[in-house]
């Protein structure tokens, strides 16, 4: 037993020094407070969270708190904003091809392609652009021909983040066309009902789907794609920009 009083005396002399409990809230911004909660859970405190009016109670020692308090001020931070631009550029060996002049920004990377894939010429058919916030996810549309069943441009992310070393992480990219097909009625062509129109349009998809990693302010040819055979192809250019 009179071992145990040093210790006893310890212990006793530790709390006197770290005096009475303490309370108090702590409001959380941006992250998700029952994150912050759990985060503090390693300084020797009792906690408790209200996801609705985003605050955290804490309760324990001035020192605790006040290094918790530390903890939650690193992690509670605004979200960065990712601004992704994917250029659809359109090579091939036919005459008059549709597009426009690539534009400067990305002509080194055309030269680099022209080593590999020796088409003859080379235009920008659309170039789109989304931004999101880390974690979230994004998707826009381009119209590249009039009409009724126009031609169109996608671009979608289902997640992106920014990794420690700046590398932005992209889940789930498409980027691509949505290309209109004139088709035979298979009603009307057997007979079935000849008040249908003999030809209707389908949408065929064409273009990119992968994970793509990516620094900011790098060119990345992230794909290439078959338009209307081997003589056209569709490439993919993509650029990042990461906000605060």
């Amino acid at each position: 037993m009179k071992r145990l009083i040093p210790a006893a005396l310890f212990l006793a002399v530790y709390a006197f020094a770290q005096g009475p409990p303490t309370t108090k809230v702590v409001s959380v911004k941006y992250a998700d407070p029952r994150d912050i909660a759990s985060l503090v859970q390693m300084y020797n405190l009792r906690s408790s969270v209200n996801p609705d009016l985003r605050v955290v109670q804490l309760t324990g020692s001035t020192a605790d708190i006040a290094a918790a308090e530390a903890a939650i001020a690193r992690f509670d931070v605004p979200p960065k904003t990712i601004e992704l631009v994917v250029h659809f550029v359109v090579g091939s060996d036919q005459p008059n091809l549709a597009g426009s002049p690539v534009p400067a920004d990305v002509r080194d990377v055309i030269s680099q392609l022209k080593s590999t894939f020796t088409f003859k010429d080379y235009r920008m058919l659309d170039t789109l652009s989304l931004r999101t916030r880390a974690g979230g996810s994004a998707e826009t549309t381009g119209i590249l021909t009039a009409g009724a069943n126009p031609r169109l441009s996608q671009f979608s992310i289902r997640r992106a983040v920014v990794s420690d070393d700046g590398t932005i992480r992209i889940d789930r990219m498409h980027a691509g066309l949505r290309i209109p097909i004139n088709r035979a009625n298979p009603n009307a062509v057997l007979g079935k009902n000849p008040a249908e129109p003999a030809n209707r349009i389908e949408y065929m998809n064409t273009g990119i789907d992968q994970d793509v990693d990516v620094k900011e302010g790098q060119k990345v040819v992230v794909g290439r794609a078959s338009l209307e055979g081997p003589e056209k192809a569709l490439f993919l250019i993509l650029t990042a920009k990461v906000f605060q």
